[in-house]
């Protein structure tokens, strides 16, 4: 089995030195970034904009440093990323680019444009083969992000509800996919709903953006057949009335994710960028985050998204749980992640990436200081 590098740094700087912009550009150029050829290039940096209201998204100082080293090179960079499946802030592109833009992303503080990867109402997509598919033959892509030469992810590395994890294989398969391949990739996981638990509060059913959910008697019910398994009215019950069977759904969302983000990759360069901070319990994608699990740790680059997201894991494992966070009631199996979302197996998305030849499982962390 091949082994990846996968190259680190923490966060440490010097005083009165150079601070972390530059040792993120540093942290690139150690790990092989100039070997892309960048001469007159379209290069997506795809990126989460953080949800609005969401404070543990990625400063768009990081982006600048990308976008500024990528100019450097030659290339042609924009920040980018697909509209939402779930009703919140960036469901289109003008509500997308407001969110970016209070979230602190434009021109000015990341030195390039924002170009919204599925168009206005979220169905600007190429049909793209996957390779080695179990699940899609082809995925729904955002059209900017296939038109793109080279394509660099910059993820936040944390805990997801659904997935496990989310870091660079989810970035870019959830991330790049358009509004129906969101839907095609979450589509075999559909909430249940308890009754018992159910007081009719509705806020299930402002979060739904495809009226599966309304009330009768006083409780809620599901229209499993307008569902699309996205898990937004999971996240906003105030009741744990919502749950799904995760046994199924989460693993065939991670392989499929897994898929989406082989189609996005083939046949082009592309380069993984994951910062391990605010590592929150959940995505971006909620309109708000809960306390870090674990401290600030530090930067990954490299080559192979799937040994950077094993990387990431095996740092926050190896690193201490913080207190008074999410995770204060829950177990301690050694796998935080595990821990933190129990129904979820994001191991999943890393054994069906190796299948399929996206990346590798085995790595070797080589350190800079």
């Amino acid at each position: 089995m091949k082994v990846s590098q996968v190259f680190f740094t923490d966060f440490r700087t010097e005083f009165h030195g150079r601070g972390l912009a530059d040792k993120l550009r540093r942290l690139m150029k150690f790990a092989g970034f100039e070997k892309i050829d960048f001469k007159d290039k379209f290069v997506a940096i795809k990126i989460h904009f953080g949800e609005a209201g969401n404070l543990s998204y990625l400063r768009p100082q990081y982006a600048k440093a990308v976008a500024d080293y990528v100019r450097t090179l030659g290339g042609k960079p924009f920040l980018t990323d697909c509209n939402t499946l779930y009703a919140g802030s960036r469901k289109n592109a003008l509500e997308h680019l407001d969110t970016a833009a209070m979230n602190g992303f434009n021109y000015e503080t990341t030195g390039c444009r924002i170009i919204i990867g599925d168009g206005l109402k979220g169905n600007d997509e190429v049909a793209v083969p996957v390779p080695n598919f179990v699940h899609c033959p082809t995925a729904k892509i955002g059209r900017a992000v296939m038109d793109a030469d080279v394509l660099i992810s910059l993820s936040h590395f944390k805990g997801h509800e659904i997935m496990g994890v989310g870091g660079a294989v989810k970035n870019v398969g959830m991330g790049c996919g358009s509004r129906a391949g969101k839907m095609e990739m979450h589509s075999d996981g559909k909430p249940l709903l308890n009754p018992e638990l159910c007081v009719g509060c509705g806020l299930c059913r402002k979060h739904c953006a495809h009226g599966a959910l309304t009330k009768t008697g006083g409780k809620m019910s599901i229209d499993h057949a307008k569902c699309a398994g996205c898990g937004s009215c999971i996240a906003v019950c105030p009741r744990d009335a919502l749950a799904s069977s995760w046994d199924q759904g989460s693993r065939l969302l991670n392989e499929k994710t897994a898929e989406y983000a082989a189609a996005v990759l083939a046949n082009r360069p592309h380069f993984h960028i994951a910062l391990i901070c605010d590592v929150s319990p959940n995505c971006d994608c909620h309109g708000e985050n809960d306390a870090p699990i674990v401290p600030d740790i530090g930067m990954l680059a490299g080559f192979d998204p799937v040994a950077l997201d094993v990387a990431g894991c095996d740092l926050c494992n190896k690193a201490p749980r913080l207190k008074n966070t999410w995770m204060d009631d829950l177990g301690d199996s050694g796998d935080i992640f595990n821990d933190a979302h129990p129904d979820t197996v994001w191991h999943s998305s890393i054994d069906h990436a190796v299948r399929i030849g996206l990346g590798s499982d085995k790595y070797e962390l080589v350190t800079m200081k």
